[in-house]
């Protein structure tokens, strides 16, 4: 997934310029952690304030779905894993070493997509 560093291109343009004035700790700082999230310090501020009516920016959006897609890919590995040790198992009827393993990645992953899920419930939101 490619990420962009400034916010992707919009019908019309923008149109509007905002100006203002910082002190140069107060630019260092949005410097910094513009550059700590990999976005530029316009699409910070725009992101940080507008995020607080849509819910969520489009840098946390991008975070979000590359933590689904890398548990995916690691619930994908770990049932490839079980099956071949199935496999192994009913060829030789004997249980191969690596299940335990293997059923503890699985495990893992599990916990993994029940804290992300559980990081995208909606405060007042039933269970």
């Amino acid at each position: 997934m490619e990420e962009r560093k400034r916010q992707a291109n919009i019908g019309g343009g923008r149109k509007v310029i905002r100006q203002l004035k910082l002190s140069v700790a107060q630019d260092t700082a949005l410097r910094v952690h513009a550059d700590e999230l990999g976005v530029s310090v316009q699409r910070l501020l725009v992101e940080s304030t507008l995020s607080a009516f849509a819910g969520e920016t489009v840098t946390e959006r991008r975070d979000l779905l590359t933590a689904l897609f890398q548990l995916q890919r690691g619930l994908a590995a770990a049932g490839n894993n079980i099956n071949q040790i199935a496999r192994a198992t009913n060829a030789t009827g004997e249980i191969q070493g690596e299940l335990h393993a293997s059923l503890e990645h699985l495990r893992a992953t599990v916990a993994r997509i029940d804290a992300t899920l559980e990081s995208l419930k909606i405060v007042g939101e039933p269970s």
